[in-house]
């Protein structure tokens, strides 16, 4: 199942998922991601691209800047840890894939009830430092 990117004014809707690239915020499902400023431009570029495949070379300029010699190493943390940002927020849903060879593609696709996975954390503390509730 798939989800299209929806436009609300400034905000990009990919699934569950609102991307506010204006007031810099991310919300997953209502709740809002703690995200860096690189995983926040990475994902926004993402989102403006929806359901088609980026390459690392288009997208990485937009969340790690020009200097090639970072863009690798950073490009491909920043997208494991904006991955697994998501994958505690929202388990049962999957958004970044990887096209090797060509790139990355976002679509909101629900997981398979048996296909939910547990989220491999770095730190007991980390799903606090993921997210928190949005006080409106």
């Amino acid at each position: 199942m798939a989800a299209t990117a929806a436009p609300r004014g400034d905000v990009l809707e990919v699934g569950p998922l609102e991307i506010s690239p204006d007031e810099h915020l991310a919300r997953a499902g209502g709740i809002m991601l703690r995200l860096s400023i690189r995983e926040l431009r990475l994902l926004t570029e993402l989102a403006r691209h929806l359901d088609r495949i980026v390459s690392r070379d288009e997208l990485l300029p937009a969340g790690v800047g020009p200097d090639h010699a970072l863009r690798r190493s950073l490009g491909g943390v920043c997208i494991r840890k904006l991955r697994m940002k998501l994958n505690v927020a929202l388990p049962e849903w999957s958004f970044i894939h990887t096209h090797f060879g060509l790139g990355y593609r976002l679509s909101a696709e629900a997981r398979a009830s048996g296909q939910v996975r547990e989220p491999a954390l770095s730190s007991p503390t980390m799903a606090t430092e993921i997210s928190q509730p949005v006080n409106n």
